[in-house]
């Protein structure tokens, strides 16, 4: 799974005119499944996701996670993480795992953020969805954990 994180002052997304999530001071996470990947790894995703630490700390340096301050996370699917440009100027999605793979595993990290304590918000899978944030920082990092034996 590959995921870009963005610390942002606000973020939301909107599918169909109607706002369907929408978080203050926090991470917006775009989440991409590619082939082989499983629950072991979204619940791994998700862990790494609630403790990664992009958030400043007393001494102004990027020491606290978003378990340690209570910050919210919207996740949002984005299959299009996994496009390859290396040919061509019409990326290839091969790499992208199909709806039906990636939808239950994207929800698996949401639901291990609700258990590990984290308020999530989400967009709507396979939904063309439009996001809107405040980039903090700017801060943006990318988080890999690779498929199961890979």
């Amino acid at each position: 799974m590959r995921a870009v994180v963005q610390r942002v002052s606000t973020a939301s997304v909107v599918v169909d005119e109607e706002t369907v999530g929408a978080i203050g001071p926090g991470l917006c996470v775009l989440v991409g499944v590619t082939h082989g990947d499983d629950e072991a790894v979204a619940r791994q995703l998700a862990a790494k996701l609630w403790t990664l630490r992009l958030f400043d700390d007393a001494d102004g340096r990027m020491g606290l996670g978003a378990d340690q301050i209570g910050a919210e996370l919207l996740v949002v699917s984005q299959f299009t993480l996994y496009g390859d440009t290396r040919k061509g100027r019409r990326p290839s999605w091969t790499a992208a795992a199909p709806g039906p793979v990636a939808e239950p595993l994207v929800e698996e990290v949401v639901g291990e953020l609700r258990r590990l304590g984290a308020t999530v918000a989400t967009g709507r899978f396979g939904a063309m969805m439009q996001l809107a944030l405040v980039n903090d920082g700017p801060t943006t990092v990318l988080v890999e954990v690779p498929p199961a034996g890979g």
